[in-house]
C-alpha cells in the first residue's frame, strides 16, 4: 500500500509539472502579454517598458521559465501582475470562499441525490418513482448558468427574497459574530442550490441504477428471506455496496471544491478560486495564472489518490 501511495504521489508530481509547464508556455507564447492590457492612451512607453522590466517580461522565454520554476520549488509563485501582492496570499483569500460555496454545493448533492434515489426505489417504476426520474432528468439536462440565472431572476428581483451577489453585504462586511454569519448565509442559498439543483440529478440516477442492480444480489434476497422489510433490505444491505461508485465520483468532486464553478463565481460575483482565475486569465497574469493551476492540479491527483484510497479501505476484493 506505502509503495502505491508513493509511486501515485510521483506521478503526480510529474503531472503538476507538466500541468504546469504546459499553461506557462501556452500563456507565454500567445499574442501580447500583460503590459498590452494597459490601454489607457495617458500611459507613456517609458512605464510600460517599466512594467515589462519590473516583472522580467523583457527576458528570454527559457530564462524566464527557469525563474518561475526555481521559486516555484521552492514556494515562491511570484508576484501577480495585476493586484501587486504574492501570489500564495491573493489564493489564500480565494480559496477559503470557495471551499465554503463548493463544500455545502457538493452536500446538497449528495444529499438530496441519495435520498430521492431511496425514495425511488421503494416502489419501482411506479408514479413516484417516474415522477422523479422525470425531474432528476429535467435537473440534470439544465445548464448551471441556466439554473443560476432563473434563481436569481425569481428570487432576487422577483420575489426579492434574497441577494443576486456578492458573498455579503456591505452591513455582513461590518458586522460580526451571528450577524455576519446569517447575512453570509442568505448569500449562500442561490449559489450552492444552483450548484446543488443539476448535481442532485446526477448522483440520484447514477444510485437508483446501482441500487437496482443491487436489490436483485443474494444477500439482499437473503436478508429479506431472514425477515427484513423491503425498506431494511435496501437501506442496511443494498445501499452501502452501492454507495462505493459515489466514493469515486466525490473523489473526482475535489477538484472542483479548491477550483470552483467558474460560471457560478461569475453569476454571484462570488470572490472565490473561479471568479478569480477567470480575471487573472482576462488580465494575462501568468503569475497567478500558474499558481491556480497547480493548486487545481494538485487536487486532482488528490482526489484521484483519496478516491482510490477510499475504495479500497470499503471495499476488500480491491485490496486482494
Amino acid at each position: 500500500m506505502l509503495r502505491w501511495a508513493l509511486r501515485r504521489i510521483g506521478a503526480g508530481v510529474v503531472l503538476v509539472w507538466l500541468v504546469a509547464t504546459v499553461t506557462f508556455l501556452l500563456v507565454s507564447l500567445a499574442p501580447g502579454d500583460a503590459a498590452s492590457r494597459l490601454t489607457d492612451p495617458r500611459i507613456p512607453p517609458a512605464a510600460r517598458a517599466r512594467f515589462r522590466r519590473d516583472f522580467g517580461l523583457d527576458r528570454p522565454l527559457p530564462a524566464r521559465y527557469a525563474s518561475w520554476l526555481a521559486g516555484a520549488v521552492t514556494g515562491d509563485l511570484g508576484t501577480s501582475w495585476t493586484q501587486r501582492r504574492q501570489v500564495t496570499a491573493v489564493l489564500a483569500e480565494a480559496l477559503p470562499n470557495t471551499l465554503i460555496l463548493t463544500s455545502l454545493g457538493l452536500f446538497l448533492e449528495l444529499a438530496g441525490g441519495i435520498g430521492l434515489a431511496i425514495v425511488q426505489l421503494r416502489r419501482p417504476h411506479g408514479a413516484g418513482d417516474r415522477a422523479i426520474t422525470l425531474a432528476t432528468l429535467t435537473a440534470y439536462a439544465m445548464p448551471t448558468f441556466g439554473v443560476a440565472l432563473a434563481l436569481v431572476a425569481v428570487f432576487s428581483y422577483r420575489l426579492q427574497l434574497l441577494p443576486p451577489s456578492h458573498m455579503l453585504s456591505l452591513d455582513g462586511e461590518m458586522a460580526h459574530g451571528w450577524p455576519r454569519l446569517l447575512d453570509l448565509a442568505r448569500h449562500l442559498v442561490l449559489p450552492v442550490a444552483a450548484i446543488g439543483v443539476t448535481g442532485v440529478g446526477a448522483v440520484a440516477r447514477y444510485l437508483r441504477g446501482s441500487l437496482l442492480d443491487e436489490r436483485t444480489e443474494h444477500y439482499v434476497l437473503a436478508a429479506r428471506a431472514r425477515g427484513c422489510t423491503p425498506r431494511q433490505a435496501l437501506v442496511r444491505h443494498a445501499l452501502p455496496n452501492a454507495l462505493l461508485p459515489l466514493i469515486t465520483m466525490t473523489g473526482m468532486s475535489l477538484p472542483f471544491l479548491v477550483s470552483g464553478s467558474l460560471v457560478i463565481e461569475v453569476v454571484f460575483s462570488w470572490p472565490g478560486m473561479g471568479q478569480l482565475m477567470y480575471n487573472a486569465a482576462l488580465g494575462r497574469d501568468l503569475p497567478l495564472l500558474l499558481g491556480g493551476t497547480i493548486v487545481a492540479t494538485v487536487a486532482v491527483v488528490a482526489g484521484n489518490l483519496l478516491a482510490d484510497a477510499a475504495y479500497a479501505l470499503a471495499d476488500p476484493r480491491v485490496r486482494m
